[in-house]
């Protein structure tokens, strides 16, 4: 195996491909599709996800963005499955920390995550120019190119290995190609505790003229996961914030 290869495959191995499904997707940003038909919409960073493969079905204009799309579709449908039973035994192991009305069971959930990796697996294939490869914090698209973003289990979650100015400099990425508002799941961290540096990030976006909510969704796995952060872009003149506990 050449260097290259190695690299490669190293640089697979650091990848978690485990997806959410389109319903998921609906109520963990309080969407329905019809709301969202004639928007151009951004996942990122969307993993295994199947809201593109799905919602492009539902006639949505959707694109995925994702460190994992430098892989091929058969090498990461290859890992998802590893990843996905692997995160079922750890479940397993923690099951206390998590709530079972959505799922009702372990598996349940393996049910829920394999649909959305066949959907997404089987999309990249057909239609790979939806799935766009990206190393955040840079994005490559046009300024405004979106009208609305979203991003699910990727900032906040990762405050143990991504510091602050990562999340304003990505932050500030996210809102350079979004056009009217950018959605973000959940705001906590992989311990169920609120991200520590939240409350100063939405300060920071305020002054930016951000108008910045915080608002409980209808979908609750982990515990306390239950809140999303809302971040429409404002004028030149001082946002303001709300919150909807």
């Amino acid at each position: 195996m050449s260097r290259v290869e190695q690299s490669i495959k190293l640089d697979l191995e650091r990848i978690v491909f485990i997806g959410r499904t389109f319903e998921e997707y609906l109520d963990m940003f309080s969407l329905s599709a019809e709301s969202l038909k004639g928007k151009k919409i951004l996942d990122c960073p969307a993993g295994a996800c199947s809201f593109t493969a799905v919602g492009s079905k539902h006639g949505l204009d959707v694109k995925a963005a994702d460190i994992a799309y430098y892989h091929s579709e058969e090498d990461l449908y290859n890992k998802g499955l590893q990843d996905i039973e692997h995160a079922m035994e750890l479940m397993d192991k923690a099951k206390s920390n998590y709530i079972w009305d959505y799922f009702k069971d372990i598996n349940g959930l393996r049910k829920y995550r394999l649909s959305a990796l066949n959907d997404c697996a089987k999309d990249i294939r057909k239609s790979s120019g939806r799935y766009v490869p990206v190393t955040l914090p840079s994005l490559l698209f046009n300024d405004a190119e979106f009208d609305i973003l979203l991003s699910a289990h990727f900032l906040f979650m990762y405050a143990d290995r991504l510091d602050y100015q990562f999340h304003i400099t990505t932050l500030n990425e996210l809102l350079r190609v979004t056009q009217e508002e950018i959605r973000i799941f959940p705001l906590v961290d992989l311990e169920g505790k609120r991200y520590e540096h939240l409350d100063k990030l939405i300060g920071y976006l305020a002054d930016n003229g951000c108008l910045v909510e915080e608002v409980k969704v209808p979908y609750e796995f982990q515990a306390n996961a239950n809140s999303m952060l809302i971040i429409k872009k404002g004028n030149k003149e001082r946002g303001s914030v709300q919150r909807y506990r």
